[in-house]
């Protein structure tokens, strides 16, 4: 997503920095065919960047926050990740010490390529989200406003997440269920009376398991944020514990709908 993202803002004319230091080869390969302009260290980069635009699996996020603060990062600082408002509001007030603006962000949709769009929603000073918005101008990647709220963007990621994603999971288990007893094809049969049923789109549990060591994370923020809006987090909770059983199909290439089954059966011992 990050590397396809910040295509976008390339081909709009931004003139995009990355820092290779650390990244894998995989990262590299498609830093490379973002074209991005790499910068050998985070402290120069930072010098030259007038918007950061952090995008990382949750749990690095404040990871990420604290080394551009380390470094007395004076431009805007976009929080991208899909974590939790409380989160977000401790990273702006962790980068805000020393950065222009900090920019609540969240990202929906799939990554802008190969003729898709997405969607980075915005919620921040007015003046620094339209600096983002300018970023991304006649691009894949659409910049809604919220509002001048920390936190709007994050909360509509996570309660998106809260449905999305657990429903992808409870999908697979419904299958997993019918397809134990034989009776997968009488199940889609039956949710073909509801067009746009997830339980419909069945290759979609294998992409679901190899994803699932980011989606857990995800779940937890999401657990999280219920609590602090005073809701029950139990569904979120037992979703991400579902997600983790899943944590050795990370990026498998080629993973069947009948593996990710087995995978789930043999977490149950």
């Amino acid at each position: 997503m990050g590397a396809a993202v910040a295509a976008c803002a390339a081909s709009a004319g931004a003139r995009v920095l990355w820092c290779p230091a650390g990244r894998s080869a995989a990262t590299v390969r498609r830093a490379e065919q973002a074209e991005l302009e790499p910068v050998g260290m985070l402290p120069e980069l930072l010098a030259q960047a007038e918007v950061v635009l952090s995008l990382c699996p949750p749990a690095a996020a404040e990871d990420v926050a604290r080394k551009v603060a380390e470094h007395q990062y004076t431009g805007v600082y976009v929080e991208g990740n899909a974590i939790s408002p409380e989160r977000t509001d401790r990273i702006a007030d962790l980068v805000g010490h020393s950065a222009r603006a900090v920019v609540d962000g969240a990202v929906i949709g799939s990554p802008p390529v190969g003729g898709k769009a997405t969607r980075l929603f915005l919620s921040g000073p007015a003046s620094a989200t339209s600096l983002v918005a300018r970023l991304f101008a006649s691009t894949s990647v659409s910049t809604p406003v919220l509002g001048e709220e920390i936190g709007q963007a994050s909360a509509l990621k996570v309660a998106y997440t809260t449905f999305q994603k657990a429903s992808r999971v409870v999908a697979a288990l419904s299958y997993g269920l019918a397809y134990h007893h034989g009776v997968d094809q009488a199940l889609l049969d039956v949710a073909r009376a509801r067009p746009g049923s997830y339980l419909l789109e069945t290759d979609y549990i294998a992409k679901t398991a190899t994803r699932a060591w980011r989606w857990a994370p995800e779940l937890e923020e999401a657990a999280d944020t219920l609590i602090a809006s005073g809701l029950p987090d139990e569904v979120m909770r037992a979703v991400a514990s579902t997600l983790r059983c899943w944590t050795d199909a990370k990026d498998t290439v080629g993973l069947s709908v009948e593996d990710a089954l087995e995978m789930l059966r043999d977490s149950t011992g």
